[in-house]
């Protein structure tokens, strides 16, 4: 019997891949950074790196740059992988077939809050409370626990993942096979399209979408563009 492996959209698997492994180097070297400079809450014997806290503000600033076009994908393209109208309800139902897949969209949607969380918190701490032995300033606090977050968040992303697809569901995350229509070389024409058919009805229609959906894509958008915006003035 022919084995059926999983197929994932070109663009979605970039996206994911470049987002996830900007994701884990910031949160290994945010827990450095933590050991260095604090270690109030229990510490491991790493290597006194002072320059770790600039590595780990560039791997978060790249994974701040590409997690909008995840944004982007997740609530649109991808928007059957996030909650839906029903999922609550159906996650009440645990012997139910399919009550996997209800859950693996709230772990979805749940990672991107805690990313948004993250990435906000990131961009309103300054790089010299560290080294300045400033410990106590909300924003690093919160920060700190946006990591914590991260690390579950993480952690049953991967497990009900693995439930769902199994070996083959994460292999297929690596596969560089695409189908015709994923051609990299048409996502030009696309955008083209896209800007140049606009209309208000989109608007309209993105206004029709589950509340869930509405709003919480509303909300990172709002949040992401709050992040740049505060810690640009915070420098002038």
């Amino acid at each position: 019997m022919k084995v059926i492996q999983p197929y994932q959209p070109l663009l979605l698997r970039l996206v994911h891949g470049l987002t996830a492994l900007f994701l884990v180097l910031a949160m290994i070297t945010a827990y450095w950074t933590y050991d260095i400079y604090d270690g109030r809450w229990g510490q491991i014997p790493l290597p006194k790196f002072a320059e770790i806290e600039g590595i780990h503000g560039t791997f978060g600033l790249w994974t701040l740059l590409i997690f909008p076009t995840l944004v982007f994908y997740g609530f649109h393209q991808g928007k059957k992988r996030l909650i839906q109208a029903n999922t609550f309800s159906k996650l009440t139902h645990i012997n139910q077939k399919g009550w996997s897949y209800h859950l693996h969209r709230v772990i979805n949607t749940l990672m991107l809050i805690s990313l948004t969380f993250a990435v906000f918190t990131g961009k309103m701490m300054d790089e010299k409370w560290l080294p300045n032995g400033e410990l106590d300033h909300v924003w690093y606090l919160a920060h700190l626990l946006s990591w914590v977050i991260m690390i579950f968040s993480l952690g049953y992303h991967l497990l009900i993942s693995a439930k769902i697809g199994g070996f083959r569901f994460f292999l297929s995350m690596f596969n560089w096979f695409y189908k015709p229509q994923d051609d990299p070389k048409q996502w030009k024409n696309k955008i083209i399209h896209y800007t140049q058919n606009f209309q208000f009805s989109w608007v309209k229609h993105w206004w029709q979408k589950t509340f869930w959906l509405k709003w919480l894509e509303l909300f990172i958008w709002i949040a992401l563009a709050s992040g740049w915006i505060l810690s640009i003035l915070k420098e002038i």
